[in-house]
């Protein structure tokens, strides 16, 4: 049984409960950021989650669904504020493997475990600054002051007013100037002078440490206000990953601005994070998702082989610009399509519950987050039945082109990826039934959105795509139904047709049959059926076809030269049985 079968059961018999974890219903030189990925391209981005949790949920769900990475949180030491608001991680006070997260060891651990698991694991990287407060950190670091850092960094190796910030205070208050943004104070955070050998060498230091852990690569926090002059800089001191490639890289870079500021002016270091990608499709999945139909490049997009494209991140969520888990089965409804349409690196996200935009993950009196529990205050969109098996689908399908389109002109969508997988999405507020030309082979499938192939049946509903690859098909209210080449439960099985025609002819004429399916011509005159004369003027032939299938079909008159006479009139219909054998008696129009 293939791996992705195996979990699929496994998700929809309850096996993973035992877990505590439940399911639910860069480079040597610029410009040679772009390392290759593994086949599984979808990351997943389990923010906040423990190293401990992290390993777990590689061993027993990322790799076995496909996954072929995990975004984790910042591993670095950082400063500690009243209450342990989520945003601690991202003011480090020294590149020690101490967080809120786990020690050093712990994340050695879970990196061998995720590569062991077949999933890379790629790191959360904040660069461009260190902390603008605070006097401990979770590695028990204190002494520190926003500009001092013993052992690390002095005053001199940071920015500031008049010598590299125009501004009196250190604040950004022009986001269009290229001086300001990168060598001014993002949110009062002491900027690191990032131009500098020595800052440029630490930094490189601290990322070389991970990748000597394992780390494929990094997310780049803030990093157009680190510019990328000095990011192709740092890149360049950086060893080769542990797969023998340069580090992947994704930088944060919020779109808006020009020139230098542009996000397109990034490319040359990395591919971006998908801030256009996640906005647009927020639009869509709040209005009408038909627009998807020419959803990519054509739209403005940065290029699908530069951006790390998203539903949401921490981010987005807390600031209402995307969908979030709030969204409920929209959010899973999104993700679904995200991993059906192949545009960019996919990524999907998983975090924890929240009230207020500050607000901690669940975590301890002293701010170590324990371990996940889905649905305990944590969010885990990697584990939801249809997002989980549409990594899978994502896989099986990649590099096949969009196909079979179809929309209803407002919220049901649905389409195949060549003749490789199928889906249908309904965003509207009541189920749809549609006759669909999916692409697919005949036959029955399992719909892997609400269940998974186990011991050759399917664990949830099956669709039956007949001979001409159309199915019948009910999608739930904010729903989907998928199934791919894969999910195959039962070959199209076949029924005897018989085809008797009365009609008389001229000396030299034939009788043919020909209609909507491969069996009946596809109504190619060439490959018409020709019938027996031995009962003339009734003409007579018995096919095996598909069980089950519509099947639109007219007779024609044939002579040897291979002149054609249509009969007239509208096409004829029939729909074959499912089991045993039928005859069409018929009359020459």
């Amino acid at each position: 049984m293939r791996t992705r079968t195996r979990l699929r059961a496994m998700l929809a018999s309850g096996a993973l409960l035992t877990t505590g974890i439940v399911p639910l219903t860069l480079a040597a030189t610029a410009g040679t950021a772009h390392a290759a990925m593994n086949s599984g391209d979808v990351i997943a981005n389990l923010f906040m989650w423990n190293w401990t949790s992290v390993a777990n949920e590689c061993t027993t769900v990322l790799g076995p669904s496909g996954y072929g990475g995990v975004q984790v949180a910042p591993p670095e030491d950082s400063t500690t504020a009243s209450g342990h608001p989520w945003w601690e991680i991202y003011q480090p006070v020294d590149y020690n493997l101490t967080s809120r997260m786990g020690n050093e060891a712990q994340f050695a651990a879970m990196v061998s475990s995720c590569r062991a698991a077949g999933v890379k694991v790629y790191v959360d990287a904040v660069i461009n600054h260190m902390t603008g407060q605070g006097s401990s950190s979770y590695g028990g670091v204190t002494g520190y002051t926003k500009y001092d850092y013993p052992g690390l960094y002095s005053s001199a190796d940071f920015h500031n007013y008049p010598a590299d910030c125009p501004e009196s205070d250190d604040q950004i208050h022009n986001w269009n100037d290229y001086t300001e943004v990168t060598h001014c104070e993002l949110s009062d955070l002491s900027d690191l002078r990032t131009e500098s050998d020595y800052v440029r060498t630490e930094i490189a230091g601290y990322l070389n440490k991970l990748i000597g852990y394992g780390v494929s690569g990094f997310r780049v926090d803030a990093a157009k206000h680190i510019g990328e002059t000095d990011l192709a800089a740092i890149e360049g001191k950086l060893n080769k990953t542990a797969d023998g490639t340069a580090p992947y890289v994704a930088q944060e870079v919020i779109p808006g601005g020009t020139g230098q500021l542009a996000p397109a002016s990034f490319e040359v270091t990395g591919s971006l994070l998908g801030f256009d990608y996640a906005d647009d499709l927020t639009q869509q999945f709040n209005g009408s998702i038909a627009n998807l139909k020419t959803f990519g490049s054509s739209w403005g997009l940065l290029p699908s082989s530069d951006e790390l494209v998203f539903v949401e991140n921490h981010d987005t969520e807390r600031n209402g610009s995307t969908l979030s888990y709030k969204s409920g089965a929209v959010n899973n409804l999104a993700t679904e399509f995200e991993l059906a349409w192949g545009y960019g690196t996919p990524e999907v996200y998983s975090g924890f519950d929240f009230t207020n935009s500050d607000d901690s993950p669940p975590a301890t009196s002293s701010g170590m987050v324990t371990d996940t529990t889905c649905g305990s205050g944590w969010e885990c969109t990697d584990r939801v039945t249809g997002v989980n098996h549409m990594v899978a689908w994502h896989n099986h399908t990649a590099g096949q082109s969009v196909a079979n389109w179809y929309d209803d002109g407002s919220n049901l969508i649905a389409f195949s990826r060549g003749s490789a997988g199928w889906i249908a999405v309904n965003n509207e507020s009541s189920a749809q039934t549609r006759t669909f030309a999916t692409g697919m082979a005949a036959g029955t499938y399992c719909d892997i959105i609400h269940g998974a192939v186990s011991g050759g049946a399917c664990t949830g509903t099956t669709v039956t795509v007949d001979g001409s690859g159309n199915a019948s098909v009910t999608v739930p209210a904010k729903d989907s139904v998928a199934f791919d080449s894969t999910d195959l439960v039962s070959a199209a099985t076949t029924v005897s047709e018989t085809f008797s025609e009365n009609a008389t002819t001229v000396l030299g004429q034939n009788i043919y049959v020909v209609g909507s399916i491969a069996d009946l011509g596809d109504w190619n005159t060439d490959s018409a059926v020709l019938l027996s004369s031995a009962t003339y003027p009734v003409w007579t032939g018995t096919l095996n076809l598909p069980a089950n299938t519509y099947v639109e079909y007219k007779y024609i008159k044939k002579d040897g030269s291979g002149n054609v006479t249509w009969e007239s009139g509208a096409n004829r219909t029939t729909t074959t049985p499912a089991s045993g054998s039928a005859t069409l008696n018929d009359t020459w129009k």
